[in-house]
C-alpha cells in the first residue's frame, strides 16, 4: 500500500508526489514495487534490501540520495514468538522522503498516518523526521519489552506447578524475542552514531533530538539485557523446578502404590488355597477386610508423620 502526504505530519493525503512530500509504503505488491522503481526512481537493489527480513541496519550516502535502514519491533505469530524485528527503510532525496516496510507496524502504521500530526510543525527537515522515527522506534521497543515482562510473569505462575515442558518452551520464546531486540537495538545504535558523525545533522534542534534518540535507544537496550539476564537464570531455575515437581509426583505415586499393596498382600495371603483356620468362620471375611484397612491406615499415618505425603 502506498500513501502520499504533502507534509511529514500526514495531514493532507495527495494522489501524486510533489516536492517535499512524504511517501509511506507498507506491504508493497509487485505493481507497487515496479512503481517505486519506475516512478520514484528507487534502485532495485535498495528495494530488495529493505524488503529482506534479515537486512541489517545501515546508512548509505550518495550524491542525490541517502538511505537509512533501521530495525523496528513488530508483533508476530511466527511459531509462537510474540515479537520480532524487521527493517524499515528511509529513502531521502531532494524531491521527497520515502519510508518502506515489508509489513504493518506501529512505528509508521499505514492506517494511522497521524502519529506525527502534533509534531509536524516542529519537523524542520527530513533528518529531523528520521530522528523522530528512531525515537518512536525506541518507544515501541520499551512498550513491547513491558508486554514481554508481563507475559513472562504469567508463564512463571504456571511454571511453579508445572511438570511439563510447555511453559518452559513459552519462556524460551520470550528469550528469543529479547535476543532479537538486543541485536536490533545495538545495530540501530551504530546507525545513530554514524548520523552523529555525519555532516547531515547540523542544527541544534537535530542534535537535541539525536541525543534523545540515543537515550531512548540505550534505555531500551539496557531493559532488554536486564530481562534477558533474568530469563536466562530463570529458565535454569524453572528447569530444576519442573524436575523437582515431577519427582514429587513420582514419590506420591510410589507411596500410594505401597499403601494399596498392604491390603492386597493381606487378602492374597488369606485367599491362598491352603488351610488357615478361618475357613468355616462367618466373621472371617469382615475381619480380614477390617485388618487390611487398619494396616493401610497405619501406613498412611506413618507416612504423614514422616512428611512423605
Amino acid at each position: 500500500m502506498i500513501k502520499i502526504f504533502k507534509t511529514f505530519g500526514g495531514y493532507n493525503e495527495i494522489t501524486e508526489p510533489t516536492k517535499g512530500c512524504w511517501i509511506n509504503v507498507t506491504r508493497p505488491d509487485q505493481l507497487e514495487i515496479s512503481r517505486l522503481f519506475l516512478e520514484f526512481g528507487l534502485p532495485k537493489d535498495l528495494i530488495t534490501d529493505i524488503l529482506d527480513t534479515d537486512e541489517r541496519p545501515r546508512i548509505e550516502f550518495e550524491d542525490d540520495w541517502t538511505l537509512i535502514i533501521l530495525r523496528i519491533p513488530v508483533e508476530s505469530n511466527n511459531n509462537g514468538v510474540p515479537f520480532q524485528t524487521i527493517p524499515l527503510g528511509i529513502f531521502l532525496s531532494e524531491d521527497f522522503t520515502l519510508t518502506l516496510c515489508l509489513q504493518d507496524n506501529q512505528v509508521l502504521p499505514i492506517n494511522q498516518p497521524s502519529i506525527l500530526r502534533e509534531q509536524y510543525k516542529q519537523i524542520s527537515d527530513n533528518i529531523n523526521f528520521v530522528l523522530r522515527l528512531f525515537l518512536r522506534s525506541g518507544n515501541m521497543y520499551l512498550r513491547y519489552l513491558k508486554q514481554i515482562n508481563q507475559m513472562t510473569t504469567l508463564i512463571e505462575q504456571d511454571l511453579e506447578k508445572s511438570i511439563k515442558n510447555k511453559e518452559l518452551n513459552k519462556l524460551l520464546k520470550m528469550e528469543k524475542c529479547l535476543v532479537f531486540f538486543i541485536t536490533s537495538i545495538k545495530a540501530n545504535e551504530i546507525v545513530l552514531a554514524k548520523l552523529r558523525n555525519s555532516r547531515k545533522v547540523i542544527t541544534e534542534i537535530n542534535e537535541d533530538l539525536l541525543e534523545d534518540a540515543f537515550i531512548e535507544n540505550k534505555q531500551a537496550l539496557e531493559m532488554a539485557q536486564i530481562y534477558s539476564d533474568i530469563q536466562s537464570g530463570m529458565m535454569d531455575a524453572f528447569a530444576s523446578v519442573i524436575s523437582n515437581n515431577l519427582n514429587v509426583v513420582m514419590k506420591q505415586l510410589t507411596l500410594i502404590s505401597i499403601i494399596l499393596m498392604i491390603p492386597t498382600l493381606v487378602v492374597s495371603i488369606f485367599g491362598m488355597n491352603v488351610p488357615n483356620g478361618m475357613e468355616n468362620l462367618s466373621w472371617a471375611l469382615p475381619a480380614i477386610i477390617s485388618g487390611s484397612l487398619i494396616l493401610a491406615s497405619a501406613g498412611v499415618i506413618l507416612f504423614r508423620k514422616r512428611q512423605w505425603f
